[in-house]
């Protein structure tokens, strides 16, 4: 007998998205958090355009949208003067095939409140002030000791509790890679009066190091970023170069950048997602958004396995993922260590692939290959395509010449070609003709 089938550790981002992914699928889990209280900061605040698409998904991008903005432009500062330069996002309209192009500015305290919103909403809840002890493993099972004194049996664990994951070290896997800068960098949210908020503000020269305060939206507060921990106090160093007041420090952080990821993402029935598993540093954003496209593939796996698919289902998780990790953690290093503004689509995630996957078949259709993200497109009937991908369940499209794709409940592309199925490892199939306002986008390619 099972306490539960699933127990995930940890609630921010990565768990919350994880627990989304069961509770919509009717999966019994439990997720728990040692901390007492949700998390109050602006952390992890940028949010990619793939991730967006992931949380439509999701139920949830209404709230994210209006929580949210493009990212402010960066004005630079030099003494009395200063001077307006790009920005970390970009602002450009939706299309057809990417309704959500732009990087999207959202406190990651406001990201996980809406994430536990519709947690709520599918009859699901996080259990604060209880932390993982330790785990004992076998063929058919795991068993949880937890800091409130209960043993817990389950089916599988997920350890999604951050850079210093207790899972992680449970299960004996260390962190390879390294550290980038020798000092700690110190992040706080601040608020400061008068200060305009049309712009990300920088003080590149500023003595002790780089002082930044990006205005955070629908608040009155200031993520402000500092080179070092500070040796005077925050108040002080912020009204030397804004000649402002701090009226309040409502969150503050330090961290060392560092760039590292486990070898495995698995061992037996326990496995890691998120910062658990590769920690990066928040240049490009892509820390946040990375743990959130673990849960988003672990997800379904596991749900599926646990309906009855196959159990090698669950070895493409981090057969997919994993080199995903590696890919964005030498993107985030080169942002880093470069300190470049210019990043085009290098960081919005909509690219990332698995057609190396096994769970890849077929050929490819034009510019679309197995194992690529399924782009939206208009439906006949008005709608879109991720309307019709919403929910939990496997889809299938047919083109106009009669090719079908089948697309998986992640929205990536499992074959292209292949003869119709009512199931797709034991989630049914949706059938969607999308004869689009440009068919030709899904013909096949001219044969020679």
């Amino acid at each position: 007998m099972y306490d539960s089938d699933v127990v995930i550790i940890g609630a921010g981002p990565t768990g919350l998205t994880l627990a989304l992914e069961l509770a919509r699928r009717s999966i019994a889990f439990r997720l728990i958090d040692q901390a007492e209280a949700p998390f109050a900061g602006s952390r992890g605040k940028g949010i990619q355009p793939r991730t967006l698409e992931i949380l439509e998904d999701l139920g949830v991008i209404g709230p994210i949208l209006k929580a949210g903005l493009p990212y402010p432009r960066i004005r630079v500062h030099f003494g009395p003067l200063s001077l307006q330069i790009g920005s970390l996002g970009s602002n450009k309209p939706g299309t057809e095939d990417v309704p959500y192009p732009n990087l999207w500015l959202v406190p990651q305290n406001r990201t996980e409140s809406i994430l536990r919103d519709r947690l709520v909403a599918l009859g699901g809840h996080v259990e604060y002030g209880v932390a993982f002890k330790n785990a004992v493993q076998d063929e058919h099972g795991v068993q949880l000791h937890l800091s409130s004194g209960e043993f817990v049996r389950t089916q599988y664990v997920v350890g999604c509790d951050g850079g210093h994951s207790a899972v992680r070290k449970a299960l004996g896997l260390p962190l390879h890679g390294e550290t980038l800068d020798s000092k700690s960098v110190f992040v706080a949210d601040v608020e400061v009066e008068g200060l305009d908020r049309t712009d990300w503000h920088v003080w590149p020269f500023a003595k002790g190091g780089s002082i930044g305060l990006c205005p955070l939206p629908n608040s009155s507060l200031f993520q402000l970023t500092l080179q070092r921990e500070p040796a005077e106090g925050v108040e002080a160093i912020v009204q030397r170069v804004t000649k402002r007041e701090v009226k309040q420090i409502a969150w503050s952080s330090t961290y060392r950048p560092a760039v590292r990821m486990v070898d495995r993402y698995r061992i037996n029935r326990i496995f890691l997602a998120g910062d658990a598993a590769h920690v990066h540093p928040p240049a490009g954003g892509q820390g946040l958004n990375t743990g959130i496209q673990d849960a988003y593939n672990l997800g379904w796996k596991l749900a599926s396995v646990l309906r009855g698919a196959p159990k090698s289902l669950l070895d493409t998780y981090e057969a997919e993922r994993l080199p995903v990790a590696a890919a964005v953690l030498g993107l985030s290093k080169h942002l880093h260590t470069t300190r470049s503004l210019k990043r085009g689509e290098a960081t919005n995630q909509l690219a990332l692939h698995y057609r190396s996957s096994t769970l890849s078949s077929g050929r490819p259709l034009g510019p679309l290959h197995p194992g690529d993200r399924m782009p939206d497109m208009k439906v006949a009937d008005g709608t879109r395509l991720f309307e019709h991908l919403q929910g939990s369940h496997a889809t299938e499209v047919t083109t106009r010449d009669g090719v079908r794709i089948l697309i998986r409940p992640d929205g990536y592309i499992a074959s292209i070609g292949a003869e119709s199925t009512p199931v797709y490892m034991g989630e049914c199939v949706r059938t969607v003709h999308p004869y689009t306002t440009n068919p030709d986008r899904l013909s096949l390619p001219a044969q020679h």
